[in-house]
């Protein structure tokens, strides 16, 4: 067996042009733009990167972008403050504070201070409750991105065994609810879970993100699984070489021998991440204005 690969890249593209659609028929009823503000502290150098391709993503999608690159010395109270102004600016409809932030400030007081209807990232606890409960609110991006590939490719997932491997608050634990929610059947697995490789192998589905390098083999996974690897891993550069490769959590060679989709990294959920911020942030837009938008349209 060779899997198909789950091209991530494609469908973010695709999604992108229908949240720039729509935007601009917001834009056309409400007589603004929808708005994201990306807040970035200190000068870390991929966390700068990953900034400056959320402004350019939002202004080709025909929202407005609003930038705040604060020093690595601000204080607490002073990040607060800003997040209040932004809570309280009507031409702004998402907030993003991008993490990690400097070792001095609590991050969970800082998401805490977002007003939860502006959280596009969907990590406020009030949003975690929402999901959890079945009530509407955001969901982050990367397993809500990898919620999207897996029904593009599998359609119903009721009474799929789905296992996830990592329990983050970002990814393991929302990715899980997304599949209970779609009536699969959910196990969460990590760095504590006895026989991780026959867990593993039970699944028709596998969602890997642990942050670990190649870690998941084919002798873990069933034949015919559909395999999402939401890790990025770089690896130690060969000689001569700059930068190492990318790779994810699921060695993607011998997976694809026995999967049957999978997606790649580069390539596969990377993409998505993107691209669900900007339907998150034209979601909340719409919600803001009391203008509707057709469900399933995004």
């Amino acid at each position: 067996m060779s899997a198909t690969r789950i091209d991530g890249k494609a469908f973010a593209a695709n999604l992108r042009e229908r949240v720039g659609a729509l935007a601009a028929d917001f834009e056309s009823k409400a007589g603004r733009k929808a708005g994201l503000a990306v807040v970035l502290v200190g000068d870390d150098a991929a966390s700068q990167v990953y900034v400056r391709s959320k402004g350019k993503a939002t202004v080709a999608a025909n929202m407005e972008s609003f930038g705040h690159l604060l020093p690595s010395n601000t204080s607490e109270a002073d990040l607060l403050a800003l997040v209040e102004e932004l809570n309280a600016d009507p031409r702004i409809d998402g907030i993003l504070v991008q993490l990690p932030l400097p070792d001095h400030l609590d991050e969970q007081a800082i998401i805490a201070a977002i007003a939860p209807d502006k959280d596009v990232d969907g990590f406020h606890v009030i949003n975690a409750g929402r999901l959890s409960v079945g009530q509407s609110g955001f969901v982050p991006c990367t397993p809500l991105g990898c919620m999207m590939l897996l029904t593009d490719r599998l359609g119903d997932l009721s009474g799929l065994e789905a296992v996830v491997i990592g329990r983050s608050n970002i990814v393991g634990k929302p990715m899980a609810q997304l599949l209970l929610d779609a009536n699969a059947t959910v196990t969460i697995a990590h760095s504590r879970t006895k026989d991780l490789p026959s867990v593993v192998r039970r699944a028709d589905i596998v969602v890997a993100a642990v942050g670990r390098p190649e870690m998941v083999k084919k002798d873990w996974l069933k034949d015919g699984a559909t395999v999402i690897d939401v890790g990025i891993n770089r690896l130690s550069p060969e000689p001569g070489a700059e930068k190492g490769k990318l790779v994810g959590d699921v060695d993607f060679g011998e997976a694809s021998e026995v999967a049957a989709a999978i997606t790649p990294v580069p390539g596969g959920v990377g993409p998505m991440t993107i691209a669900v911020l900007l339907r998150n942030t034209l979601v909340a837009a719409h919600r803001n204005e009391n203008i509707a938008l057709s469900e399933g349209a995004i």
